[in-house]
């Protein structure tokens, strides 16, 4: 082989944020990648049609004059979502999916949703629909210890909600367990997954071991080597 030709690749989850912080993170992203699924969680959310399209406009504004960088949006589920906001979605040249935050899960998560069964009605359009629910995977029960809220959730509320909706288009976000990668890898065609680099790179002895690194800690938190191991066979297969 002479030659190794490596296409532009696209960020499927990325947080570009707002205000100041904007110029620079959209700068970074459209020299790496062509398109990137923009995340909505923002103070206050992107929940609606039109707040997507004004974000967007402040993205564009920010890229160089010279990018083709293609952000492609999402509205952040709530409570309150309701079945016209997927149509009006679908019918949007620039929104692409809803994000579903547990209430409490990660930052700025506090819009997000306490009980699935309020929003079944908007999932049963968004399977009719074909249209993605990217989902931040983890339960937020302080009783559930901070390593198994991943694995918690997939049994006790990702599952039953592909029994309920099993033609839902569902995109199970940064992926950080074995268990993860066996569940989505046992799924059909319509569940797919996300893989953040740094959950490929490290593990909770990078993150714990002879001292705590402050800059290693996100959620879902780094979890054990083998399960670093999982990811990296599934990212590579």
């Amino acid at each position: 082989m002479q030659t190794l030709k490596l296409i532009q690749p696209d960020d499927w989850h990325i947080h570009l944020r707002d205000g100041d912080k904007l110029e620079r993170t959209v700068f970074d992203a459209q020299k790496q990648f062509g398109r990137a699924i923009v995340m909505p969680n923002l103070k206050p959310p992107v929940t609606t049609v039109t707040d997507a399209l004004a974000y967007r406009q402040r993205i564009v504004q920010a890229l160089p004059e010279d990018s083709l960088f293609q952000p492609l949006m999402t509205l952040y589920l709530t409570e309150q979502t309701s079945v016209s906001d997927v149509s009006e979605s679908v019918n949007s040249e620039y929104v692409h999916a809803f994000k579903l935050y547990p209430a409490g899960a990660t930052t700025h998560s506090a819009a997000g949703v306490h009980d699935l069964k309020n929003c079944y009605d908007v999932f049963a359009q968004m399977e009719k629909q074909k249209l993605p629910l990217l989902i931040h995977g983890e339960v937020t029960t302080d009783t559930v210890d901070i390593f198994d809220r991943e694995a918690v959730f997939i049994d006790k509320i990702l599952e039953p909600l592909t029994q309920d909706f099993p033609e839902l288009k569902i995109v199970l976000e940064h992926v950080s367990t074995a268990i993860a990668v066996d569940y989505i890898l046992s799924k059909p065609n319509n569940i797919a997954a996300t893989i953040t680099a740094h959950h490929l790179l490290l593990n909770r002895n990078d993150l714990l071991v002879a001292g705590i690194k402050p800059h290693y800690y996100c959620l879902p938190i780094l979890k054990k080597a083998s399960d670093q191991h999982a990811l990296l066979k599934a990212a590579t297969s």
